[in-house]
C-alpha cells in the first residue's frame, strides 16, 4: 500500500507559465485488488481541483463549486477518452511488467496538460507517463509538431508503434477535447482563477544558534496567483543565489501561496538589507528594509524580551493585589468578630438588667415553728390570713402623709375586734399547753 501511495504522487502538476492558463489531467490505473478504483482521474484548472472521475461511477464529480457543471464536459466524449486511455494503459503494462515479477500490484500513471494564453491562443500539450514510480517517457505537441523523449530500454523500432498511436490520439482526440473543456471551465471558474491577492512581505532577523550570528529571512505569503518575484538585496544589490537558501513555492490552507529566502550573516554585519517583491496584484514594487545597529546586532530579540518582561510585571502586580485583598478581607473578618462579641456582651448585660426577677417575698415571712403553732384540724380552717403588711414595701410617709385637718378624723381600732383576738389567742394557748415540754 505504501508503494501505491508513493507512485500516485510521483507525477504532480507543475505551475503553468506566467501569462497563461492550463488544464491538467492526472490519470491513475491500479492493477490488482485494492480499495481504490482501478481507473481514476483528477481535473485541475491551473492550481484548483475542479473535478474527479473514476471507472466505477463514470461520472465527473464537481469539486470546489456549488453550481452545476454538467455541461463542461460531454459525458459520452469523456467515456470515449477514458476507454481509449484504459486500453492504451493495459497494452503498455503487458510489455512493461515482467513475467517473473512478484509484486501483486502495479500502478501506471499519465499526467497530461494543455495550455492557453490570456489571448485565448492555444498552446502546447505535454503528456508524461510513469510505471511503478519511475518516469517512462514524455510527449510534447505544439502547432502540429511532436517531440518525444524516453527513459525506457526499448529500441526505436520497438517503441515506434506506440509513439505513432499516441501522436494520433493526441492530435485528433486529446488535444481538441482538452482545449474545449478548459474554455468551458473558464466560463464557470473565471472569477476564481483570475482573482488577485496582494502578498504580505516581511523582513525578519533571527538569532542563529548554529553559526553564532543571525539569519535574515525575506518572506512573502498570502498571495495569488502563485507567480511572484522575490529578491533579497544587500545595499541595493541582489544577493548571490549561492548565498541564499529556500525559494520554494508552498501552498497555504486558504488557497494562497507563500515563499521565503534566507541568508546567514555575521554578528557585526553593518549592511542594509531589503526584501523586494513584484506581483500581479501590485501596481509597484514592494520593498521592506531592515537596517542594523552595530551596537545592537540582535534587534529582533528586543521585542520578545519586552513582551516577557511585561508579562512578568503584570503577573507580579496581580499577585500583589490578590495578597493585599486577601489580607484586608481577613482583617475585616477579625474586626467584625470582635465587634459582634462586644455587642453580644452588651446585649446580655441589658437583658440581665431588664429581666431581673421580682424580690423573693418568702424572705419577708418569719419562719414558723410548725410543732409549736400547729392547730387541730377543727381550728385549722379558722386560721387568719397571713400578715401581708410585712411584705409590703415601706411607704413614703412624706408622700402619703395626710394633711393635719384629716389626721384627727382617722377611726380608732375596734375594741370588740381586739377582744375577739384576745379570746382566740387564749384558747390557742390552752390547747397547745400540753404539747409544751
Amino acid at each position: 500500500m505504501e508503494r501505491i501511495i508513493f507512485t500516485i504522487i510521483i507525477l504532480l502538476p507543475v505551475i503553468a507559465p506566467k501569462g497563461s492558463h492550463s488544464l491538467w489531467v492526472l490519470i491513475t490505473h491500479i492493477q490488482g485488488e485494492t480499495p481504490f478504483p482501478a481507473f481514476s482521474g483528477i481535473f485541475m484548472l491551473d492550481d484548483i481541483i475542479v473535478g474527479y472521475y473514476n471507472s466505477e461511477t463514470k461520472i465527473c464529480v464537481v469539486r470546489g463549486n456549488t453550481t452545476s457543471e454538467d455541461d463542461v464536459a460531454d459525458p459520452d466524449h469523456l467515456n470515449t477518452i477514458s476507454d481509449n486511455v484504459l486500453t492504451h494503459i493495459t497494452m503498455r503494462s503487458k510489455y512493461l511488467r515482467l513475467d517473473n515479477h512478484t509484486e501483486t500490484h502495479a500502478v501506471f500513471q499519465i499526467m497530461s496538460n494543455c495550455e492557453q494564453d490570456y489571448n485565448e491562443t492555444p498552446g502546447q500539450m505535454i503528456t508524461k507517463t510513469a510505471f511503478r514510480g519511475s518516469a517512462l517517457d514524455e510527449l510534447r505537441y505544439f502547432d502540429g509538431d511532436f517531440t518525444y523523449q524516453s527513459s525506457s530500454n526499448y529500441t526505436a523500432m520497438e517503441i515506434k508503434p506506440y509513439v505513432e498511436l499516441s501522436m494520433w490520439h493526441v492530435e485528433m482526440l486529446y488535444y481538441p477535447a482538452c482545449i474545449k473543456i478548459m474554455n468551458n471551465y473558464f466560463k464557470k471558474r473565471g472569477t476564481q482563477v483570475n482573482r488577485k491577492v496582494k502578498p504580505q512581505v516581511r523582513l525578519i532577523q533571527k538569532a542563529s544558534s548554529d553559526s553564532g550570528g543571525s539569519r535574515v529571512i525575506c518572506l512573502a505569503t498570502g498571495f495569488y496567483p502563485c507567480h511572484i518575484n522575490l529578491t533579497l538585496l544587500r545595499d541595493g544589490q541582489p544577493v548571490a543565489d549561492h548565498e541564499i537558501t529556500g525559494g520554494d513555492l508552498l501552498p497555504n490552507g486558504d488557497g494562497t501561496y507563500q515563499t521565503r529566502k534566507s541568508l546567514e550573516i555575521r554578528t557585526a554585519d553593518k549592511h542594509k538589507y531589503t526584501c523586494s517583491a513584484t506581483h500581479l496584484s501590485l501596481d509597484n514594487k514592494l520593498d521592506v528594509t531592515l537596517e542594523f545597529d552595530p551596537d545592537e546586532p540582535f534587534i529582533s530579540v528586543i521585542p520578545s524580551v519586552l513582551i516577557v518582561l511585561s508579562l512578568a510585571l503584570a503577573f507580579g502586580i496581580v499577585a500583589v493585589i490578590y495578597k493585599c485583598s486577601k489580607r484586608q478581607a481577613a482583617s475585616s473578618k477579625s474586626d467584625y468578630s470582635a465587634s459582634s462579641t462586644s455587642e453580644e456582651k452588651h446585649a446580655t448585660s441589658h437583658q440581665l438588667i431588664y429581666r431581673r426577677p421580682p424580690p423573693n417575698t418568702q424572705a419577708c415571712r418569719p419562719p414558723l415553728n410548725t410543732q409549736a403553732h400547729q392547730l387541730p384540724p377543727s381550728l385549722q380552717a379558722r386560721r387568719p390570713p397571713p400578715n401581708t403588711q410585712a411584705c409590703r414595701p415601706p411607704l413614703n410617709t412624706q408622700a402619703h402623709q395626710l394633711p393635719p385637718s384629716l389626721q384627727a378624723r382617722r377611726p380608732l381600732p375596734n375594741a370588740q375586734v381586739r377582744r375577739s383576738v384576745q379570746q382566740v389567742s387564749a384558747k390557742m394557748a390552752a390547747l397547745t399547753s400540753p404539747l409544751n415540754p
